[in-house]
């Protein structure tokens, strides 16, 4: 524990990386209840999606790379650069004045966005021993169940209120006092070391993510599922990515290091993550569609509705992670919430147009209290596993496998969502009466009612199995946990022997 003049100290670190954590995971969302708007003021209509992944794709890209640069060079000028890259990004996407500049300018966000919460996570290991970053740790869970709510309902306040440009304004003087604070507050462990950057590593896991992340984002939306476009991505993807391990091993200073998959903790934890990634962040997504085209409600109202899920993540994240700290053991913790957000998943799946607004709320306060149990966890059990030396790249790839789980996720649940909806259109429909070619809630609401009324019993029928299939896949993340090693925490930054 940290003692005298050292505790509030870290207590400020703790504060701006939590704003820092804040501000990428944010911007995740933030952006989805102003695209109308957006697309309205700048054109280009067609290269919508790209806004939120060329966000999504420059981040998940560049976290292990920040990871391993944390690692060689310190943190504390990784993270600052981070910030710098970021808050460039978001004050030109600000000024935007075209749907290419826009699109050009996420990126730009996005290759800053993701070495902040990497980099973030990897300072709270430097700082804060194993046994007493359980409730630090349970803290970040529960700033991104926050960021999961507030984003939209924030999106949509600037946008009524102020202008769809204040949502990347906004990070501007939260992101300066968290660089400063961290410029006055954190001091990194000097290393005079010569390193020697493996590009070619980081060449092919950048380009194998690439590929993986377009494949599973654009696929199935801007051009099909059999086309030569989502072919190409997906072989290339899989060529490089198979490359990878070979480049690594030949590698003085390799990206990710192929020890850790020798971690039987890290390999557990990252396959619990990205099986979490995918069950959960792919099913989930359609919640607020399920409130706005069956329900009925304005994205605001919609938004609020998800508070539910964002109270149980916050309790359960904050108080398991007291109790780690107190207990000095983890393990628990995973087991019983995979298999608690596993039951809010099956919950879910009998979500239909007469589910009471409080069975909703029940539904997904569940799914909350098995969340807050989990995520954290997992990169607070990899990180008391490894060297002090490699807890960057460790940190890295551990969130990596949960960023790919959820884009992978997405994909096949929106493609399972999108055939059961026309299936049961096709079967609900009269004869020659074609529905609505988008599920955009003001749509649905201008249908005559009758129209209106076959359209949401499809819609919500339609989730059935995107929730179902999304617990059955959650039931293996519950296997997995068991399989996860209990290695004390240690209650020094110093590695352990037992890991």
């Amino acid at each position: 524990m940290p003692t005298g003049t050292q505790a509030p100290r870290k207590r400020v670190i703790f504060g701006a990386l939590m704003l820092v954590v804040l501000l990428a995971s944010l911007d995740q969302t933030i952006v989805s209840t102003a695209l109308p708007t957006i697309v309205g003021d700048l054109g280009g209509i067609n290269h919508l999606s790209w806004v939120v992944t060329a966000y999504l794709l420059a981040s998940t890209v560049t976290g292990p790379l920040y990871g391993k640069f944390g690692d060689l060079y310190g943190r504390k000028g990784v993270l600052q650069a981070a910030i710098v890259l970021f808050l460039a990004g978001s004050a030109l996407c600000g000024i935007a004045q075209n749907m290419a500049e826009l699109i050009g300018f996420r990126a730009i966000q996005g290759l800053g966005a993701g070495g902040l919460i990497v980099v973030a996570i990897a300072v709270i290991g430097d700082v804060i021993p194993p046994r007493d970053r359980g409730r630090y740790q349970g803290l970040f869970g529960a700033v991104f169940g926050v960021s999961t709510v507030v984003g939209p309902l924030l999106g949509g306040f600037f946008v009524d209120n102020l202008s769809w440009r204040w949502i990347f304004y906004i990070n501007l003087p939260v992101g300066a006092i968290a660089f400063a604070v961290i410029g006055a507050t954190f001091h990194s462990r000097p290393e005079r070391v010569q390193h020697s950057i493996d590009y070619l590593g980081a060449a092919l896991l950048a380009g194998g993510l690439a590929c993986l992340v377009l494949f599973t984002s654009l696929g199935g939306t801007t051009f099909a599922w059999s086309s030569p476009k989502s072919i190409a991505l997906a072989a290339v993807g899989a060529v490089l990515l198979v490359l990878f391990p070979f480049a690594e091993r030949r590698a003085a200073e390799p990206i990710l290091p192929l020890s850790l998959f020798r971690s039987r903790i890290f390999v557990v934890s990252s396959a619990i993550g990205f099986i979490i990634g995918c069950s959960l962040f792919g099913s989930v997504t359609f919640l607020p569609l399920f409130l706005q085209i069956v329900r009925g409600k304005s994205p605001t109202s919609s938004g609020l509705q998800l508070t539910p899920m964002m109270a149980g993540l916050l309790f359960t994240s904050i108080v398991s992670g007291w109790l780690i700290s107190r207990l000095g053991k983890y393990r628990v913790f995973p087991i019983v919430g995979t298999a608690v957000m596993t039951a809010g998943m099956a919950l879910l799946s009998q979500l239909n147009v007469n589910t009471t607004v409080a069975a909703t709320a029940l539904y997904m306060l569940v799914v909350g209290f098995g969340l807050g149990m989990v995520m954290q966890v997992l990169v607070l059990a990899v990180q008391n596993a490894v060297e002090p030396r490699v807890m960057g790249v460790a940190t890295s790839g551990s969130i990596m496998f949960r960023q790919i789980g959820g884009s992978v996720g997405i994909a096949a649940f929106g493609a399972i969502f999108a055939n059961r909806l026309h299936a049961n259109l096709a079967k609900a429909l009269p004869a020659g009466v074609h529905g609505p070619r988008t599920v955009a809630p003001s749509t649905v609401r201008n249908l005559p009612p009758h129209l209106r009324s076959v359209y949401t019993h499809a819609f919500a029928s339609s989730l059935h199995p995107v929730f179902l299939v999304g617990a059955l896949i959650a039931v293996l993340s519950f296997v997995l946990t068991w399989f996860l090693t209990e290695v004390p925490l240690r209650k020094t930054t110093e590695p352990a022997v037992a890991a």
